[in-house]
């Protein structure tokens, strides 16, 4: 029962409350071996990495402000302002790319789920090593001039933006559904 209270006290710790310092190039490549340990139907790998740190969290922050601003000059300085430090907080930023196999017999679906789990798999690990992190998308997750510029293709898709540093405070403990609820037993 140990492990599972491990899972049941996991949590998304908000990004603007995550700081330095963050995980170590170590931990960071313990981390990524960790969560490719999902299931991959296949063996496609249908995901890979892209590691946002340092100087280029800022970068990748006025990228997005002033593509924010391309897409809606009338853009509020607050929404601009939020944009620009989007991905300052977290020392570090784990994007999940996904970069599906069409046609192959694993559908896309499955594919797609592989990565959702590579997500998650980031979540729980950072928090096994005592790291607050959050898993974001948000319009630059979609937007196809931000995912030029991150070198992600037209045929990938970002399925999260993984930040992960030290927490400032304890994530507090939101209503969760009860699982009981949402059980149907299947009867023939």
């Amino acid at each position: 029962m140990k492990d599972l209270d491990f899972l049941r006290r996991r949590r998304s710790v908000p990004s603007r409350l995550l700081g330095e310092p963050g995980p170590t190039p170590q931990q960071v490549d313990a981390l990524l071996a960790e969560s490719v340990r999902v299931p991959d139907h296949g063996k496609l790998t249908p995901w890979r990495f892209l590691r946002i740190q340092g100087e280029a969290r800022h970068a990748l922050g006025e990228l997005v402000a002033a593509r924010g601003l391309e897409r809606d000059p009338m853009s509020p300085a607050a929404a601009v302002e939020k944009d620009r430090r989007r991905f300052s907080h977290a020392p570090v930023v784990l994007t999940v790319v996904a970069r599906l196999t069409p046609g192959h017999k694993v559908p896309e679906q499955e594919q797609l789920l592989s990565g959702g789990a590579v997500c998650f798999a980031l979540l729980q690990g950072a928090q096994a090593l005592g790291f607050g992190a959050q898993w974001l998308t948000g319009w630059p997750a979609y937007d196809a001039v931000v995912k030029a510029r991150l070198g992600i293709g037209t045929d990938e898709s970002v399925l999260g933006f993984i930040h992960i540093g030290t927490a400032g405070v304890e994530a507090p403990e939101r209503l969760r559904p009860d699982a009981r609820d949402l059980l149907t037993d299947w009867a023939p």
